[in-house]
């Protein structure tokens, strides 16, 4: 499913010409502002939000951060799962379940 998603992704970039403007700082700063509308979707109510707009914009975040991967030449899952391993150094069950504390306050 993801190879056929990059592949969808960078269809749609090239066919715009737009990976010109995809640096790794330009996406990086996409990336920001386009979470910053994501959490736009809570600002006023928590509960009760619109499922299709939120979903809108956690793909645009999605497409920014997997666009980053492919220029920087990094594998989305390799590197989630890398750091979901360092996460499980730093965040023990033992120490971390039901707590919501940095791992310097454990």
């Amino acid at each position: 499913m993801m190879d056929r998603v990059m592949d969808e992704i960078r269809k749609f970039n090239e066919e715009r010409d737009w990976d010109q403007f995809h640096t790794p700082v330009n996406l990086a700063k996409s990336i920001a502002i386009e979470a910053g509308e994501l959490l736009e979707c809570f600002q006023w109510e928590e509960e009760h939000f619109n499922r299709e707009h939120l979903e809108e914009e956690l793909a645009d975040v999605m497409n920014y951060c997997l666009v980053l991967c492919d220029r920087i030449g990094a594998d989305p899952a390799e590197i989630i799962l890398s750091k979901l391993e360092k996460n499980r150094q730093k965040y023990p069950v033992e120490k971390a379940r039901g707590k919501n504390l940095k791992y310097t306050e454990l």
